[in-house]
């Protein structure tokens, strides 16, 4: 009989690489409307002189008009100083601000102060992120959110988050894991393991911990499969239905059944202002102004990240005018369809969360329960040589496959 451990291994040691935040250091870079990002590049490149141009730019010790960068990884964006850019805007790419909010951001380096290369190598269609929440004990909140498009890691409270890939290679390669972790597990479970199956047991299993965010594990394979069907449901709903689909297991399409289905009931405002947004919980409604969005569960609004209302947070990002003269005050005209669509469909996905959530609970609730052989903690892992995890595996690895332009569209010798 294995030896039952009284401490649960820390998702700081079963996904071992992980990357802080991104620090972008200044906001106009960012936005929830690609358009927007497109005309503000125009203002600043066309600005008259390099005084103009810094002062749009809003320059930081890490970022000049004259700092010298390499290209972002996978973006053939120009490595001149800004002070002589003239050129297009690069296409804006969509990214995941916060655990919750997808929004654009121009994707050149010469723009953000600290954009985590690492990050933007492993960024692929294969890739989940997993994003490790700051301890809170006063919120009652999962201490793991998941996303796919590529995470800034920011939280509406100010504490940053840990950003964890699944994989450390492009492609679905080299999965982030303590080694040996997926094959040991195989075997003390006797059902094959694989690194997506592990991710989703963090989404059913994981708690907060002062120490950090703890991942109870199981010997029980009845219990092993119960977990991976909650967690699967939760990451596929987390990443919108980019990952983890699958039609027969009821992960198809992303919607609520048609009497819970939000619809725009009174028309949006044309220009909603700031503080406009209210929620009725008797008629279970959504207020922007004289408009209105229904239904929309009292889960849906109650649903905080960092202890910051998720939805209220959206809505200041797209109604908050800016410092008058900066490039972040210039904005679209309106309220657009796909600003409504957007929002929809982030109601959508925190009711289905909120739903799930009663039985994440109830599940994490019945692994503190059990006793016996059935539960592994990292005392087992470190007996078995799982643990503790080489410093080579925090570390990203090595993924070039082709050389980056470095600054002045030079190419660095490796």
């Amino acid at each position: 009989m294995p030896p039952v451990s009284d401490e649960a291994p820390l998702l700081h040691d079963l996904m071992p690489w992980s990357v802080r935040p991104l620090r972008i250091g200044r906001n106009w870079p960012l936005a929830p409307d690609p358009g927007a990002l497109k005309a503000r590049w125009a203002l600043l490149t066309a600005a008259p002189d390099e005084a103009a141009k810094a002062a749009l730019l809003h320059p930081t010790r890490a970022r000049t008009l004259h700092t010298p960068v390499a290209q972002l990884p996978g973006h053939r964006t120009p490595t001149t100083a800004l002070a002589r850019e003239d050129g297009p805007c690069p296409e804006p790419v969509r990214v995941q601000h916060g655990p919750f909010d997808q929004q654009w951001l121009i994707p050149d380096h010469r723009l953000i102060d600290a954009a985590r290369p690492e990050l933007w190598r492993v960024a692929d269609d294969r890739q989940v992120f997993a994003l490790e929440q700051a301890y809170l004990p006063e919120v009652a909140e999962p201490p793991v959110v998941f996303c796919a498009p590529l995470p800034d890691g920011r939280s509406p409270a100010g504490k940053p988050a840990r950003i964890r890939p699944l994989y450390r290679q492009p492609g679905g390669l080299d999965p982030n894991l303590a080694p040996g972790l997926a094959e040991w597990l195989t075997r003390r479970l006797g059902v094959a393991v694989a690194a997506e199956d592990i991710l989703a047991w963090v989404a059913a299993a994981a708690r907060a911990t002062p120490e950090g965010c703890a991942v109870p594990l199981t010997g029980d394979p009845v219990v092993w499969q119960e977990g991976l069907a909650l967690g699967r449901r939760s990451l596929w709903l987390h990443t919108r239905g980019a990952r983890y689909a699958d039609p027969a297991a009821g992960r198809d399409r992303l919607r609520l059944p048609g009497g819970s289905r939000p619809y725009v009931r009174a028309p949006l405002p044309a220009t909603p202002k700031p503080g406009d947004l209210a929620y009725d919980p008797q008629e279970q409604a959504l207020r922007i102004g004289e408009g209105v969005v229904a239904p929309v569960s009292a889960g849906a609004w109650e649903r905080t990240a960092g202890g910051v209302r998720v939805l209220d947070a959206w809505y200041e990002r797209r109604t908050d005018p800016g410092e008058p003269g900066s490039l972040e005050a210039l904005r679209p005209a309106g309220w657009s369809r796909t600003t409504t669509s957007e929002l929809l469909e982030l109601v959508s996905v925190l009711t289905l969360l909120a739903e799930a959530r009663a039985e994440l609970d109830a599940f994490a609730g019945s692994l503190a329960g059990r006793e016996g052989d059935t539960v592994i903690g990292a005392g087992e892992l470190r007996a078995a040589g799982i643990l503790p995890v080489a410093e080579a595996r925090r570390r990203p690895a090595s993924v070039l496959e082709h050389h980056e332009e470095g600054p002045d569209g030079q190419f660095p010798l490796l």
